[in-house]
Parts: C-alpha cells; sequence; structure tokens
C-alpha cells in the first residue's frame, strides 16, 4: 500500500463571502477539509493524508483537532501547492497519488475504489460528468456551440502515478485549472472515468444546502457531597466534593444529552437513561453521550454549535475550560470553535451559592440535512 491522498485547501475563496475560510465551513456538521480527511482515513488504503492549507489560516486548522493528516502550508498556486505536497513525500516511496479540492465534500468511497482500480492500468485517472446544460466557448470575438456529450466536466479527487504526475508539475511555472490539465497539456493519456453527479464543487455559500436549524435546551443540577469524584465536561476536576448521581453525576454532559434529545425531538435523559436502570449505574456520561451522537446522526441531524453555562460557587473553571471544551468536541466529533463555556456564579446565594450543589444548562442547534 504506496497510495497517498492530498487535499488542496489553501485558496483564498473570495467567491464564498464569508469571514469562515471555505475550508473551515461546517456542512453536514463539520468542516468542509474534514468530510475529505475522514473518507480518506475510512477508504483505509492510504498511508499518507497530506492536508495543504493556507498559511493565514493557521488558527482555524488549530480548531479542528486534526489527527489523520499531516498538515503543510501551500504556495500561492495551486500548481505551487501541488509540488509542495509531492515534494513532501519525495522520500516516502509513494506510487500512486489521489489531488483533491477541499471544497468537494461530497464524493464517495465507492469513487475512490473506481480511481485506485483503474490507476493499475493507467497514468492519470480523472472522474467526470456531463453537462446537463447546452455550451457555448468564446473565443475573442468569437462564439461556438460545442457538444454538451462531449464536454466533460471534471471532478476531484483525480488519481496519478506519482513520478508522472511528479515530472510534470516541477516544471510548471503557470496557473493550472486541476492537474489532469498538465497531462492534456502534453498530450499523455488520460482516463476519464464516470463521476458523480454529487460530487458538486462548493464555490458559494448557497452551495451548502440546508434544511431548518432546531434548538434545544439542557439542564442538570446535582448536590455535592464528600467522598465522591468531581465530574465536569468528562473531566475529572481535583476537589474535596463531589456530585451525587446514578452515573458519574457530570451535570455538563447531562446537560449537553439534555439539550441535543430536545433539539432532535428524541425525547429527555431521564428517558432514555433511567435512574432505575442498573447498568447506568455508575456509569461514564461520555458513554452516554456517544451513544446519543451515533444515534441523532442516524437521523442525519449534526451539531452547529453548543453553548454552555456552567453555575458554580466552587470550583474556579478558568484553567479548566479549555480541557473541556476538547473533550466535548472530541465526544461529539465537532470544532472545538462550536462551544463554548462559561463560568457562572449565584452571588453565595442559595444551595450553590453554599457550595451544596452544582448547576448546568446548555442551549445547542442542530442542522438537518439534504442527503
Amino acid at each position: 500500500m504506496n497510495n497517498c491522498f492530498i487535499i488542496l485547501a489553501a485558496g483564498e475563496s473570495r467567491r464564498f463571502n464569508s469571514k469562515t475560510p471555505k475550508p473551515y465551513y461546517l456542512y453536514k456538521g463539520k468542516s468542509l477539509i474534514k468530510h475529505s480527511i475522514d473518507k480518506a482515513k475510512n477508504f483505509k488504503k492510504f498511508n499518507k493524508i497530506i492536508l495543504v492549507i493556507n498559511k493565514k489560516h493557521k488558527k482555524n486548522i488549530k480548531n479542528l483537532n486534526i489527527k489523520n493528516a499531516t498538515i503543510i502550508i501551500g504556495g500561492k498556486t495551486r500548481a505551487e501547492s501541488s509540488l509542495k505536497a509531492l515534494n513532501f513525500i519525495k522520500e516516502k516511496k509513494i506510487k500512486n497519488v489521489f489531488v483533491h479540492d477541499a471544497a468537494r465534500p461530497n464524493f464517495s468511497i465507492k469513487l475512490l475504489k473506481k480511481l485506485l482500480s483503474n490507476l493499475k492500468k493507467n497514468k492519470a485517472v480523472v472522474p467526470f460528468i456531463n453537462s446537463p446544460d447546452s455550451i457555448k466557448y468564446k473565443y475573442r470575438k468569437n462564439t461556438y456551440n460545442l457538444l454538451r456529450e462531449n464536454a466533460l466536466l471534471t471532478q476531484t479527487p483525480q488519481a496519478f502515478r506519482y513520478k508522472d504526475l511528479y515530472s510534470l508539475v516541477k516544471k510548471q511555472k503557470g496557473k493550472i485549472q486541476d492537474e489532469s490539465t498538465l497531462f492534456i497539456q502534453k498530450d499523455l493519456k488520460v482516463k476519464f472515468i464516470r463521476g458523480e453527479s454529487s460530487n458538486y464543487k462548493i464555490t458559494y455559500q448557497n452551495d451548502m444546502e440546508t434544511k431548518k436549524i432546531n434548538y434545544g435546551i439542557g439542564f442538570d443540577v446535582h448536590r455535592l457531597v464528600k467522598n465522591k469524584k468531581l465530574f465536569l465536561g468528562g473531566l475529572k476536576i481535583k476537589s474535596k466534593i463531589g456530585t451525587l448521581g446514578h452515573s458519574d453525576g457530570d451535570p455538563v454532559l447531562h446537560a449537553i444529552i439534555d439539550a441535543l434529545l430536545g433539539a432532535c425531538k428524541m425525547g429527555d435523559i431521564g428517558e432514555k437513561f433511567s435512574d432505575k436502570n442498573k447498568k447506568f449505574k455508575n456509569i461514564r456520561s461520555t458513554i452516554l453521550l456517544k451513544q446519543v451522537i451515533d444515534e441523532i446522526k442516524k437521523k442525519k441531524f449534526y451539531i452547529n454549535n453548543i453553548d454552555i453555562n456552567i453555575i458554580t460557587q466552587k470550583p474556579k473553571l478558568k484553567k479548566y475550560k479549555k480541557k473541556m471544551i476538547k473533550i466535548i468536541s472530541e465526544l461529539c466529533n465537532i470544532s472545538t470553535d462550536q462551544i463554548n463555556i462559561k463560568g457562572k456564579t449565584t452571588e453565595k446565594l442559595g444551595l450553590i451559592g453554599k457550595e451544596k450543589a452544582i448547576a448546568c444548562e446548555v442551549i445547542t442547534s442542530v442542522f438537518n440535512y439534504n442527503e
């Protein structure tokens, strides 16, 4: 297995017209680049995944907790970015390389299989679809009719023999539309295979088709007692007192679960994980949240954001926030910048103010996407 998957995400995305750079924009519950990374990983035929990013987007990429790809900084043009990636893997004994645009999140693993299979007898394999529209070609002052059945709308990922692509890219000085352009310019054979109509490129914000946003509110409160552990947001907090509960008594994760179930119209935490059921006795709430995440994804719901208020007199939460956010992002499979945590007190009023209880309230929003 000597295959590499390169994801190009170093462009400026000017046409997308958003403060959030397009590769990091949420689509079906996660950033565009995460879709490509996850599919490449799940294909299990790539021993290297390279993500090429814009140097201006270092902060954006840091928030995503990327674990399954090597990140490198791209160039000013597509050709420069491709060359940087190819140079990076030059000594890795890579035989085949796939090059993909991060702006195409809807390709399938079936397409990856077809590309790899066809690469056995070809040096370049490119997916395409035919145009449903009539096509005109304008050159200088003249306009020509083109037969749409002869027009190929090419897609990515595109698959190549590494040495053949590298030899062409390293000589390229101008701009290119895609890597197959280099083969066609040199009159080299390209194998075109049927692509996927769903594998369209996201260029503008309205290319992201969504249904309405649903909102959910969650709340949980636990008594604080001696000789009990204190878990908040999946993180064990060093404390002389902990929460009294049927499970591990994590009010943050319980409130998140309740909010998600509400947003997805799936009942509440008491119905799903009854405190009368012995199998949930002392269970970690991380396990319960993972189960809920799996269930809402089956119903095609994806998390947009989670806003959390932890209401407690003690402990002070400032030094724990980042760790809690990281844990929650991994449990929910979302970016850290989709989560916010605020610490609140009751100004020493009531049971919470007397350090006898701790509470949490959460509001979340979810999307239900067209599939």
